[in-house]
C-alpha cells in the first residue's frame, strides 16, 4: 500500500471539502483550539460551535478563566454533557497561568502534566496549535485507518498498539497537523460509521474494507440517556445554571419535576462529591 500516496489523495480531498470549523482557522490561538479539544471530546461538533464562541469571547486568554470561579466554567459549559471537563478546563487554566506564564505550552510532556490533558488531547493541541509531528487517533482517523489499511471496521475501546504503530507509519514527517485534520475530515464527512458514503471516498480503490464487501465490526451498546444517573445530574445542574452567578438553591428546588426523587437526591449527592456542586447555607451554589 502506497501511504504517502494515499495521505496525499486524502490531504488534496480535504483542501476541498474541508468544514469551516472555527478553531481550524488560521491564527486561532492555542487556547481556543485547546478549549475545543476539551469541548469535542463525547460531544458532536454542531453542538460546540455556539459554546465554544462564547468561550473564546469571554476568556480568550487562560487568565480569564483562571479569574473566576470553577462554578462559573460549570455554567457556561451548558448542556454539552460531562461537566466535568469544564471544571478540568479551569483547573487547566490555571495552571497555565500560574506555572507557564498564562501560555499554553508546546511540548506534549508538560501539555499531559495539565488537569483533564491525556494524551489524546496532548498530541492533538501540540499538532493543531504548534504544527508538531503528533500522532493523533480520534475515533474518525481510527476509523478510516482500520478500514483503508486493516480490512476491518474501528475497534471498541481505547486505541490499541496496533493502532497507535499504523496512526505512526501513515504520519508524514511534514505536513502531520495537516493529514491528522484530513483523516479527521475524511472519517466524519464521508467515512462514517453507520452510513459510510464510499462513491465520495478518494481513496476507495484502495480501501481494504470495502473491497472485503464493508464487513461488519463489533456491535456497540447504544448508549441511553434519559432516565439515567447522568440525566438526573444534568437536570440538577440546570436548574443551578439558571441561577445568577450568585444564586442559591434548595434541595427541593434541585429535584423539583424529575420523576424519581430518590434518585435526583443521589445525583445532588454525586455533584457534591465531584465538587461541581457546593453546599451554601441552606442550599447548594455551582
Amino acid at each position: 500500500m502506497d501511504r504517502d500516496r494515499l495521505v496525499n489523495s486524502i490531504v488534496a480531498w480535504y483542501a476541498a471539502h474541508a468544514r469551516d470549523l472555527p478553531w481550524r482557522r488560521p491564527g486561532t490561538s492555542p487556547w481556543a483550539i485547546m478549549i475545543s479539544e476539551f469541548m469535542l471530546q463525547q460531544t458532536p461538533v454542531q453542538r460546540v460551535l455556539a459554546p465554544w464562541q462564547q468561550w473564546v469571547d469571554r476568556w480568550p486568554v487562560p487568565a480569564a478563566l483562571a479569574a473566576e470561579p470553577a462554578g462559573e466554567a460549570v455554567r457556561a459549559w451548558g448542556r454539552l454533557g460531562y461537566p466535568r471537563r469544564a471544571q478540568r478546563l479551569h483547573a487547566a487554566a490555571t495552571a497555565i497561568t500560574l506555572d507557564h506564564g498564562g501560555v499554553v505550552p508546546r511540548d506534549p510532556a508538560a501539555l499531559r502534566m495539565l488537569p483533564g490533558v491525556g494524551d489524546y488531547t496532548a498530541a492533538a493541541v501540540a499538532s493543531f496549535a504548534f504544527g508538531a509531528r503528533q500522532v493523533v487517533l480520534d475515533v474518525n482517523v481510527r476509523r478510516v485507518l482500520a478500514r483503508l489499511e486493516g480490512g476491518t471496521d474501528t475497534p471498541a475501546g481505547s486505541p490499541t498498539v496496533v493502532e497507535r504503530r499504523r496512526g505512526e507509519a501513515w504520519l508524514p514527517d511534514q505536513g502531520a497537523a495537516q493529514w491528522s485534520v484530513a483523516a479527521m475530515g475524511l472519517g466524519a464527512q464521508v467515512c462514517r460509521a453507520a452510513t459510510p458514503s464510499c462513491g465520495s471516498c478518494p481513496v476507495r480503490p484502495d480501501c481494504r474494507w470495502f473491497a472485503a464487501g464493508r464487513p461488519a465490526g463489533p456491535a456497540r451498546r447504544r448508549q441511553v440517556y434519559a432516565g439515567t444517573d447522568r440525566a438526573a445530574r444534568g437536570h440538577v445542574l440546570a436548574h443551578l445554571r439558571a441561577l445568577p452567578a450568585d444564586g442559591v438553591a434548595a434541595e427541593h428546588q434541585l429535584i423539583d419535576g424529575w420523576p424519581d426523587p430518590d434518585q435526583a437526591q443521589r445525583a445532588l449527592r454525586s455533584l457534591l462529591h465531584d465538587a461541581l456542586v457546593h453546599a451554601a447555607g441552606d442550599g447548594f451554589r455551582l
